[in-house]
């Protein structure tokens, strides 16, 4: 990938929305881009799973956003399938956990931090929603980039 999120802003300033820099990467990768695709969820992440697992996610970056609370949402076995099926990423508005495990595998995943606890019952999340979180919208069809200065969002892929 031959791009840098500085660069981005600097050349399409009018086009580029900054997620705020509280979200740090736990991936196994320092840089990502794609088409997002967005998910919402209440705890538990059976909708993400599905996703992940399910569905091919060449080209495409999953954006989830999630109840604040504090349970992880993401970990070893969701950045398996995420791995397995070509995601570039994953950012989530929550927590993560497995990092450990995780760190090794090619998937970018960006969270606020991490907690070792999962919400077990399951809920109902949300599909191709709009959201907003980070000082910033996600929609399904935006372009997003990442590296080690942070995460940005365009209306359309530019780069």
């Amino acid at each position: 990938m031959d791009f840098f999120t500085a660069d981005i802003c600097d050349e399409h300033i009018d086009k580029v929305f900054v997620l705020d820099p509280e979200y740090k990467n736990y991936g196994g990768i320092d840089k990502c881009q794609g088409e997002v695709v967005t998910i919402r969820l209440d705890k538990n992440n059976s909708e993400l799973v599905k996703l992940l697992r399910d569905e091919d996610g060449t080209g495409k970056v999953v954006v989830v956003d999630v109840r604040e609370e504090y349970f992880a949402v993401v970990g070893e076995n969701l950045m398996k399938f995420a791995h397995k099926n070509n995601y570039a990423g994953i950012i989530v508005n929550g927590y993560i956990r497995d990092t450990f495990q995780i760190k090794d595998i090619p998937v970018a995943l960006y969270a606020l931090g991490t907690c070792p606890r999962k919400y077990i019952p399951v809920t109902e999340g949300e599909r191709d929603v709009h959201l907003s979180f980070g000082g910033i919208g996600f929609k399904n069809g935006d372009y997003l980039y990442a590296d080690t200065d942070g995460v940005i969002v365009t209306p359309e892929k530019i780069v």
